[in-house]
């Protein structure tokens, strides 16, 4: 029988957390400080999230470029660490097989995730590290898991039924493919609980799910982070974790909106082995008032609500505007690309269309495959027929 919290942290009175980020914080700016990082700032004046805004916003494009020069991590790691991961762009990712290093055991425990439970974990274990990050989660909260990534759907099906599995772990529309080729295969899953990421739960999604007995629970995480919120019980809203400190600032700078307003979430960790301060994911979200139902007191935010650029996810994977310039400048005749995403059959689709000089047989299947890891299909249209509105990428999916 589950607790009903993962521990004492999570029901801390305002004045009992802002009394710990007050002595946390200055540590953590002292770490990122012996480590090259935010010099000339006297730590111990850091001791808020409201003091946050005097420092400075790192990007990701400012991260791959301090590890360019500094590979693998730009010197942001302190200490040894059991895992390098890559991400699109490239960028590079440590990780740590401690207790929850990255933090989803709360996220599981709150889901209802156990000892009795076994755990499919779809997630990639292929240079990525979400797959790491979930199995160390599930470890942190005693489940069993069975480590079965990505693909090869019918094998993942009888696996499940073999061994008995009852808690998905993956991308909210990978579970939809699995439950359709297991009603094809005859067999009868025991899921009774889905813990997803990497992309939107939309709402027909979570509830064509819960009408086949499997509630469906989302987080909020990323590969530099971890988990940075997730959602309880009560669905209203996702509870930012207790590891980082969050902020929702004006896109492109680093100036917070106003309770209630959308805008850029900056997320502080306190992770001593990897301090990450003020660093901006691209994602937009809005702070809501008031606490969780479920009786967990932290702050909390709507959940992904877009992208600050115009990047987006797709299948779980980033697809990002220079990858969009990649594909063009890999092909001389093509003069202008543009993705476009949208959902058929609860699933994402996404259909790259180019501008092609002349008539060409050029193959762009293996391209956009290479380039955005993930399949799309491909229409090649005249030299001037895509829209003139500056996007190169159009998501169509409605997230209400």
């Amino acid at each position: 029988m589950l607790t009903q919290f993962y521990d004492d942290l999570e029901t801390r009175t305002e004045n009992e957390r802002n009394t710990a980020i007050s002595k946390l914080l200055p540590v953590q700016i002292k770490n990122l400080q012996s480590l090259g990082g935010l010099k000339g700032i006297d730590a111990d004046m850091i001791d808020s999230v409201e003091y946050l805004n005097q420092l400075p916003v790192l990007r990701k494009s400012e991260l791959t470029e301090m590890q360019q020069k500094k590979p693998p991590f730009g010197g942001l790691v302190r200490g040894p660490i059991d895992h390098i991961f890559q991400s699109p762009g490239p960028i590079y990712e440590p990780g740590k097989d401690t207790h929850d290093w990255w933090r989803f055991g709360r996220f599981l425990h709150a889901c209802g995730v156990g000892r009795s439970d076994i755990v499919q974990n779809c997630f990639s274990y292929h240079l990525t590290p979400a797959g790491m990050m979930f199995e160390n989660g599930a470890k942190a909260v005693g489940a069993t898991i069975l480590p079965a990534g990505t693909g090869q759907t019918e094998l993942q099906v009888q696996a499940a039924f073999d061994v008995g599995v009852t808690v998905y772990a993956g991308t909210p529309d990978y579970l939809n493919t699995i439950l359709e080729k297991s009603s094809e295969m005859g067999l009868n899953l025991n899921y009774s609980k889905a813990v997803v990421s990497g992309g939107a739960l939309f709402p027909s999604l979570r509830e064509s799910y819960l009408e086949r007995g499997i509630n469906c629970l989302q987080c909020y995480g990323t590969a530099d982070l971890g988990c940075i919120a997730y959602e309880s019980s009560e669905q209203d809203g996702m509870i930012v974790e207790e590891g980082v400190l969050l902020e929702i600032v004006t896109p492109g700078t680093g100036n917070p909106v106003k309770e209630g307003e959308v805008g850029e979430i900056l997320v502080t960790t306190l992770n001593p082995d990897y301090p990450l301060v003020r660093f901006a994911t691209g994602d937009m979200s809005a702070f809501i008032g008031g606490h969780s139902a479920c009786g967990r007191t932290n702050v909390r935010i709507k959940g992904w609500m877009g992208r600050a650029d115009q990047t987006t996810k797709v299948k779980g994977m980033f697809v990002r505007p220079e990858q969009v310039a990649e594909l063009v400048n890999r092909h001389p005749e093509v003069s202008k690309a543009r993705v476009v995403v949208s959902r058929i059959n609860e699933s994402d689709s996404m259909v790259v269309r180019l501008e092609v000089s002349g008539s060409s047989n050029q193959e762009y299947h293996e391209s956009v495959q290479n380039i955005f890891r993930i399949k799309g299909e491909v229409e090649v249209f005249p030299t001037g027929k895509l829209p003139k509105d500056g996007l190169v990428i159009e998501d169509l999916r409605s997230y209400d």
